[in-house]
């Protein structure tokens, strides 16, 4: 990746130039999908030995060409072992979906409050069940109104609900990086997400209902969780 074609149209973004994220296609060993922030997405179909960008149907205000092959700052990818083809992303602005590993992107922010975040997931049991958390704007890294809310889409996009139940709606001034959200192979699902606040929240039951499970950490990059 280091010497690829593209990258000398690559630019650091706000938390510099990084590879984030890393997918195994869990159908075809030779198949991997990353991210980098701000180059966009890039898949590899012989184990890594060559990548191209997928990132046709991105579209980035703040280049130069905002549909341009590479250059978008992508903040996360999320895929679903049992359909490797699909992957739902976060965008820097825009939440989209692919459903032919990558070759096309489209929209699916609907009716979100802001479609600026940083963190995506999917429901380990329900592939077309995701799971993000809107941020105000670029500038402005805290959720809308000072309330902490997830948003769940049952319908794989385009159709968002808030999710409130036992967190904070009102004076929580707090972000929800890109590595910070995880789900358990549980059934019901439990989904996890950890806050700039140091405040780690769980729910054991898809979203319905949260609970702080740590608090007065320092600011939380990464949740991972591990089902024995």
């Amino acid at each position: 990746m280091r010497g690829h074609q593209s990258g000398p149209d690559w630019a650091p973004g706000a938390g510099g130039l990084c590879l984030h994220t890393i997918l195994l296609d869990p159908s075809d060993a030779n198949r991997i999908y990353i991210a980098i922030s701000a180059a966009g997405a890039f898949r590899s179909d012989d184990a890594g030995q060559t990548w191209r960008p997928i990132n046709r149907g991105l579209k980035s205000q703040y280049i130069p060409n905002q549909e341009a092959e590479v250059g978008h700052c992508v903040h996360r990818i999320a895929m679903h072992r049992s359909r490797p083809k699909v992957l739902f992303m976060q965008k820097h602005w825009d939440v989209m979906r692919t459903d032919d590993a990558g070759d096309s992107w489209r929209e699916v922010s609907g009716n979100l409050p802001t479609d600026f975040g940083f963190v995506i997931d999917v429901h380990a049991h329900d592939p077309e069940t995701i799971y993000v958390v809107p941020i105000k704007s670029d500038s402005e890294h805290y959720p809308l109104d000072g309330q902490l809310r997830v948003y769940r889409s049952r319908t794989g996009g385009n159709e968002w609900e808030a999710l409130t139940k036992g967190l904070p709606q009102r004076d929580c001034y707090v972000n929800v990086l890109r590595d910070a959200m995880s789900v358990d192979a549980l059934d019901p699902c439990g989904v996890y997400f950890g806050t700039t606040g140091g405040q780690v929240y769980a729910s054991a039951n898809g979203g319905d209902t949260w609970a702080p499970i740590v608090r007065d950490l320092p600011p939380v990059l990464s949740v991972e969780v591990q089902t024995l």
